[in-house]
């Protein structure tokens, strides 16, 4: 290996470019939840699925569920505002199949008062992860990679900063994983529909 090349274990994966979380594609999030024992798995589909923070998710209530949204109160999220997601029929499908509880936590402690601690969530993750082989991955990889895949697929980045509940379009810019060359793609998918070469 040459000086300064890194090493990757798993192509399609970052590991921790700029100091942020790994993106994960859907296969690889799969393999990943496959590893993961209940209730750490479905806190991590649930974060990827409403593009929140793992934080967020484990302090969420059973009251929080209501209909097919997910009520992030104002008190348990970074911004200090109250978010809605709405529930996406896959994760419905999981909700639906989970064993989770009808009052207080959804995700309570098993020895104290209280929730699972994002402690808990990051220990069980990494040890997942590293089983797998796939650097990077931490608490944030769920919401940048629902953020990323959602771009990849063509949401425009207003509708990607209303579900992620980022402040400003820089910001969220900055959360997306976006390489040179998908960019340069992008900008001669746009030429090309709009000008004639020649």
């Amino acid at each position: 290996m040459l000086e300064g090349e890194q090493s990757l274990r798993v192509a399609v994966t970052k590991s921790n470019r700029f100091g942020q979380a790994a993106v994960l594609p859907p296969e690889q999030l799969k393999q990943l939840w496959a590893e993961l024992d209940q209730p750490y798995r479905i806190i991590c589909e649930m974060a990827y699925f409403t593009a929140a923070r793992v934080g967020e998710v484990v302090q969420l209530q059973a009251k929080d569920i209501q209909g097919d949204r997910i009520i992030y109160r104002a008190t348990t999220t970074k911004t200090r505002t109250t978010k809605t997601a709405t529930i996406p029929r896959q994760l419905l499908s999981i909700l639906a199949a989970a064993d989770l509880p009808s009052a207080g936590y959804l995700f309570p402690s098993s020895g104290t008062k209280g929730h699972i601690t994002t402690r808990a969530v990051d220990k069980h993750l990494r040890r997942a992860a590293d089983l797998l082989g796939f650097d990077g991955v931490g608490l944030h990889s769920f919401r940048r990679s629902q953020a990323t895949h959602l771009h990849q697929a063509g949401v425009p980045l207003r509708a990607i900063q209303r579900i992620t509940g980022h402040k400003s379009l820089s910001d969220l810019e900055r959360y997306l994983d976006i390489s040179g060359a998908e960019a340069a793609a992008s900008q001669q998918a746009a030429l090309d529909s709009q000008w004639e070469v020649g």
